[in-house]
């Protein structure tokens, strides 16, 4: 089972209530692989870095499994770079600051290696970006998930409608949900998207879970309460990877399958908030996933004992 991943390898400087974290490890390919390779060994990622880039942490992702030969490094060049700062409830956060640099040029180019992997990846980057990866592969994976955002929905209209009709699954939340179909109700925001091209589709509301639509079949996942969440960086990218780590793992791409990745990718999410950067992501471990899971279907679990 492999999965590859597409998107940014970059530094964050990010302000949070709690604190202060500068040219922190960051980055939507990063936080996916990070994520998927505590369920997978047969990892591959495609971006692009400066040679500022530490050497370090591309030893550790190696030591993780992700295979880095579809990483670009450009000499005498900076990483892409991002900071924010949140407000006190953590579910808003100001941009101060975006360079580009590498990500500017970017053109993604697949390693042969890569071309019939079986699952794919695709994290918030240009639309054209996410089709030109799609159109190199030798065949169709057995899943393709894409991540998006609402900048992308306003200057990147017809890229964005043609790749949405050559993907399965779409991975956005409920505000750019509700941009991308017009709807305010996130049941009729699924169906409307749902006939632009994905056959599955999750709505990602924050520290309130997240919704599963395949048609007409809905399925609810809730947010693990934690008390403290210290820097919600990265948290989308963190489920997603879980999630797609999951499905890979099982090659089980059914409704029924997908509730249980959702409850992974929510409890690795789940762990990311907990610390700045990838910092909880790359001391996991196997036990302290499984226990986490378990706090979830505790959170949901219940007997009827009688009807009314």
């Amino acid at each position: 089972m492999s999965l590859l991943a597409v998107g940014t390898v970059a530094f964050d400087d990010i302000e949070t209530p709690w604190g202060r974290a500068e040219m922190a490890i960051g980055g939507a390919a990063t936080y996916i692989t990070l994520a998927a390779s505590h369920f997978l060994n047969d990892l591959r990622l495609v971006s692009v870095i400066g040679d500022d880039f530490p050497q370090d942490m591309l030893s550790f992702m190696r030591q993780r499994g992700i295979n880095l030969e579809g990483l670009q490094v450009k000499e005498n060049e900076k990483s892409f770079f991002w900071a924010g700062r949140y407000h006190n409830n953590m579910n808003s956060r100001d941009t101060l600051d975006t360079q580009l640099n590498v990500l500017a040029t970017f053109d993604p180019v697949l390693p042969e290696s890569y071309k019939d992997t079986e699952y794919l990846m695709l994290g918030n980057l240009t639309p054209a970006v996410q089709l030109r990866v799609i159109e190199q592969m030798n065949k169709r994976p057995k899943l393709i998930a894409l991540d998006t955002m609402n900048f992308w929905m306003d200057i990147a209209w017809d890229s964005l409608m043609e790749v949405l009709g050559k993907i399965d699954m779409l991975i956005i939340n409920d505000e750019e949900a509700r941009q991308l179909s017009g709807e305010h109700s996130l049941v009729k925001a699924a169906h409307k998207i749902h006939a632009l091209g994905p056959r599955f589709l999750v709505i990602k509301k924050g520290e309130h879970g997240a919704l599963l639509f395949e048609g007409d079949k809905l399925f609810f996942a809730p947010a693990l309460p934690l008390q403290e969440v210290i820097d919600p960086t990265g948290a989308g990218d963190t489920f997603a990877g879980g999630f797609m780590g999951y499905i890979a793992k099982t090659e089980d791409i059914s409704f029924e399958n997908m509730k249980r990745a959702i409850i992974y990718g929510s409890a690795m999410a789940s762990f990311c908030v907990e610390q700045f950067s990838v910092e909880a992501l790359k001391s996991l471990n196997a036990a302290q996933i499984n226990e986490r899971v378990q706090r979830f279907v505790e959170l949901v679990n219940f007997d009827l004992v009688m009807e009314i």
